[in-house]
């Protein structure tokens, strides 16, 4: 059988596979916290043909997938006006944690929360944001933030604090009936060495893997991991429409060449089923 046959129809799957991330990102334009992927290709294994020369003698046998990788870069922000609508200014990842069960954390950029009637901080799926209770005393809570050593679901008890605000720090300022205010939780952000090793599980949710972080999920506060919040906005998705169509005609008229190779292949081997007659 030719070979080209064959390496025509890898290229077929590869641009195929190309166009379904294409298809994946055009679908998510308008999705919060998105982060678009990429595609790369590789050449498969080389046949060496007949020894001799200065040079190899080698036919390419196809291509194939190399990599999908998501591009983290941040995508533009969207104002709400909504003070539980969250966007971080910089890298790193909102935590947030299944409410019952097993209790698995995940990782986010979509900033999309809002308050239960208990008071807990939770995102569209219900799972909670994590936090670092404030510890200091009482009569400094106004003004001094000194987070607990472990991290746990924000919560503003309703019957002590009638509304609450969140400042660049990431610190939840709850206030009272009479007009005082004390720093109640500081957000809690993950930023993992290489985010692009991060498995997306769907919701706009990451889960941690070996490749993105070796020590798992690393709760930090907004200081300490050099990023500010910003109330009110929303990240949304940094799917560029014209970088995607571009890329959807290439892929398509890739596809459409590497069709081609196998209907010239076909008719080659017509022409040798010929020859007998």
């Amino acid at each position: 059988m030719l070979r080209s046959m064959y390496a025509g129809v890898s290229g077929m799957k590869g641009f195929q596979t190309k166009l379904d991330v294409i298809g994946n990102n055009i679908a998510n334009v308008n999705t919060i916290g998105y982060k678009k992927s990429t595609i790369n290709f590789q050449d498969l294994l080389s046949q060496n043909m007949s020894g001799g020369g200065a040079n190899p003698m080698q036919v390419g046998l196809g291509s194939q997938t190399g990599a999908i990788n998501v591009n983290h870069n941040p995508g533009s922000s969207m104002t709400t006006g909504v003070g539980t609508d969250l966007a971080l200014m910089a890298d790193g990842f909102f935590v947030v944690q299944e409410p019952e069960g097993d209790e698995r954390q995940y990782l986010t950029r979509a900033g999309q929360f809002t308050v239960t009637a208990e008071g807990n901080l939770v995102n569209p799926q219900g799972y909670n944001v994590m936090g670092f209770e404030n510890e200091a005393d009482a009569a400094d809570a106004g003004e001094v933030f000194d987070p607990a050593d472990d991290a746990s679901p924000v919560v503003i008890d309703p019957l002590l604090y009638d509304s609450f605000r969140i400042n660049r720090e990431g610190e939840v300022i709850g206030k009272a009936a009479d007009g005082t205010e004390a720093i109640l939780f500081g957000l809690g952000i993950s930023n993992p060495a290489n985010p692009t090793g991060l498995s997306k599980f769907g919701g706009s949710l990451y889960e941690m893997t070996t490749m993105a972080s070796a020590d798992g999920i690393n709760i930090q506060t907004v200081g300490d991991a050099n990023t500010s919040v910003a109330s009110g906005m929303l990240e949304m998705s940094n799917v560029d429409l014209t970088e995607e169509f571009t890329e959807m005609i290439v892929a398509q008229r890739g596809f459409q060449a590497n069709s081609r190779i196998i209907s010239t292949s076909d008719e080659i081997l017509q022409e040798v089923v010929n020859l007998k007659r």
